[in-house]
Parts: C-alpha cells; structure tokens; sequence
C-alpha cells in the first residue's frame, strides 16, 4: 500500500540524510565534552553537577520522542523532522547565550525535546521505504554514516573551545540544524501514504502505547538493544572521567578514545551491510552477542592482570563497538517489524527506552562507577548479559526469516 512513495531520484539522498538525523544526539553529546572543565570554570560547579546537564538532555530527549512517534503516524515523517529541528535550533543558540547553569539546564532540557524527532522519523523513514532486508541493509549504512559524529564530535568541540570558547560548540550546533533542515526541505519527500496516517485522539494514543508495551517480544527487543547499547554509552558519558582521571590525559585528547571506538562502529556496520545479503537478521544479531561477549572477557582481563594504558583500555572498546554496530540495526528492524502500522509510535517507545537508558547511566550510573576503571567493566558486563538475555527471550519464538 504504497510502501514506495518517494521518486526514486530521492532515494540516493534518504540513507545520508537519514544518518544526517542520526547525528544530531552524539553531536549535542560528544562536541561539549572537551568543554566540561571550562563550564565548571564559568558557572562554579562540580563535574557531578554538570553532568546533569547531559542527564536533563537525554531526559528531555527520551520523552520527546513518545510525542514526536504519534506526531509522525499523523503529520507525516517530513513534516515532524523540520518541527523538531526548528525547535532544536532555538534551543541551541539559547545555549549558547546562557549566564548561569540553570539556564543551561533549561537550554539543553529544551533541546533534547527537539532532537526526539529527526531520530523517531528517520528510523520511521527507512522503513517506510524499505522492504526488511533492504532495510537492514539501509540502517548498517546509516549507522557507518551515524558513527562518524562520535569521532569527529569530541574534536570539533575541542578545537572549538580552544580557540572560541566552549559557547561556540551550541552556535556549531544551531548552524547544523539549520543546515539538516535545508536537506531535509530540498531533497526529501514524505514517506507515509496518506492512507497510513493515524488518529491523535488521546484514547487512541493510549490504546497503541498500551498495544506496544504488552506485545513481549517487541519490548524485549527494545530493552535488548537499549541495555546493550548503555554498555557503549557508559564509556562515551565516562569519556572525562576516564581520560582526565584514570588515563591523565587533556582536553584535546578525546580523539584518542573515539577515533577508534568509531572505527568499531563503522568497521562492524559494514560487516553487517555484507551479512545481510547472505543471513537473517536473527542470526546477525547472534553473532553480534558473540562478538559483544568478547569484548567483555577482554575488557576483565585487562583490568585484572594489565595496567590503565591507553591501549589496554580502548582496545576491548573497539570490539564492543563493532558488536554494537552489528546488533543495532537488526533489532531495531525486527522491532518495528511487529507494529507494521505504527511504525512512528514503536520507533518513539524504541527511542524512549535507548535515550532514558542512556539518561540513567549519566545521570546515575558513571557517577557511581566514577571511582574505579573496574567499576566501569563491571557495569558494561552486567549491561551485556541482560541485554542478551532479553534477545533469548525475543528470539525464542521468532518466526525464522528467509
């Protein structure tokens, strides 16, 4: 029922732009990490405090996207992208322009509300115009796209606070928005058939999200790949307190830790892009288990027997990475696979859970685990195993796929 709506002269244009969408959450992320030290300078706050200031984003973001999911099934995915963006906007230059933390607080609170819905209607967008394996396909390209913002990030943000000061990282920022909503305008047409559109009537909201929240397999899916992923995002939220604490290292030197972990991404959502001809999602996903697994017996040995270098600490890392980068698109697939119809809304629950995992572990979890580098690998093998055990039970009864 119109699966295709797009010309296909746009087609080339949605995988980019769709990674361009992506990019938008570990760019608000990573570009301010370098600045942490000087926003405590100018505000006179501790790291612990400061770190809220990620926690209320991830927060505000998390939320967001429950609004943004149901907006999408009825507006139209295009149309929720340049809201979204428009309002991320605002809030970035409102960063930028800030004279005491609790206005930053409100600022990134406000932002993370308008970053929720590029990611929401982008995941929403591939689907849309992808059958499953061609879709799988599209999501490990827009995740090698996707992981070149996590290394590069960090040290645009670091050559922006050396030379300009760390308030011209949110007017970098502003001025991404500004040039992703052009792309969006020009080059991207809606994806959702007119037929496919969904009711806002608030008891039709609550029956979906009702549907959505006890559909099993689907929520194991989701919290599968959300708890997998803060294994990843507790080094990426840590990323100060490990290379300043534990690695003693500067604030120009957060390339040290991302470049590589990147290359993990990128290295292991390309392997999953040529998997995809041959295997199921099922079974790409189980490999990607093995491979996470592996990184986690690497991270424990080298905390017991090795000393912090950097190589010791990065290397199991970059292994993780590249099992992340595997596992994500599939069960992301297979997740919006059960809900054909409000692909929107189970793209926002999906995105709710990764990004309030994500808020827990900063807001939470790394400054708990903050004392110790064991503390950390301890956490990311706890993340791993639930996370696989929740993948035991989504796959259980799963219908095998051609």
């Amino acid at each position: 029922m119109g699966m295709r709506p797009q010309k296909p002269s746009h087609s080339a244009w949605l995988v980019p732009v769709v990674a361009l969408l992506s990019m938008v959450g570990p760019f608000s992320i990573d570009t301010y990490l370098p600045s942490f030290k000087a926003i405590e300078f100018t505000f006179s706050v501790s790291r612990e405090l400061l770190s809220q200031s990620l926690g209320f984003y991830l927060m505000a973001f998390a939320v967001s996207t429950l609004f943004w999911g149901p907006l999408a099934d009825r507006f139209g995915r295009r149309r929720v992208v340049l809201w979204s963006l428009s309002l991320y906007l605002l809030a970035s230059l409102a960063c930028a322009m800030t004279t005491s933390f609790s206005q930053l607080l409100l600022a990134r609170t406000i932002q993370g509300l308008g970053a929720g819905g590029g990611l929401v209607a982008g995941r929403a967008m591939i689907r849309d115009s992808f059958e499953s394996r061609l879709a799988h396909r599209a999501m490990s390209q827009v995740m090698i796209l996707f992981a070149v913002a996590p290394a590069i990030a960090p040290i645009i943000g670091g050559v922006l606070e050396s030379g300009l000061g760390w308030r011209s990282v949110f007017y970098f920022l502003a001025l991404y928005a500004v040039l992703t909503m052009v792309m969006v305008y020009t080059v991207i047409p809606e994806t959702l058939p007119s037929s496919d559109r969904q009711s806002l009537q608030l008891s039709t909201l609550l029956a979906g999200y009702r549907q959505l929240l006890r559909h099993w397999q689907f929520m194991a899916l989701i919290l599968a790949l959300s708890i997998a992923f803060s294994g990843l995002f507790l080094y990426i939220a840590g990323a100060p307190t490990i290379l300043f604490d534990f690695l003693g290292l500067g604030s120009g030197d957060f390339g040290f830790q991302f470049v590589p972990m990147v290359a993990g991404l990128m290295f292991g959502a390309y392997v999953t892009g040529r998997l995809t001809h041959r295997w199921s999602s099922q079974k790409i996903v189980h490999v990607a288990f093995g491979v996470l697994a592996v990184a986690c017996v690497l991270n424990l040995l080298q905390v017991l027997w090795l000393p912090a270098y950097l190589l010791t600490v990065i290397g199991p890392l970059v292994v993780y990475a590249v099992g992340i980068a595997m596992a994500l698109p599939g069960l992301s697939i297979l997740a919006l696979d059960c809900f054909p119809r409000r692909r929107g809304m189970a793209s926002a629950l999906q995105s709710f859970l990764q990004m309030s995992s994500s808020a827990l572990v900063a807001s939470l979890v790394v400054p708990f685990l903050k004392d110790s580098l064991g503390r950390f690998v301890f956490g990311q093998i706890a993340f791993t195993v639930l996370a696989a055990l929740l993948w035991w039970v989504a796959f259980r009864k799963m219908r095998p796929i051609s």
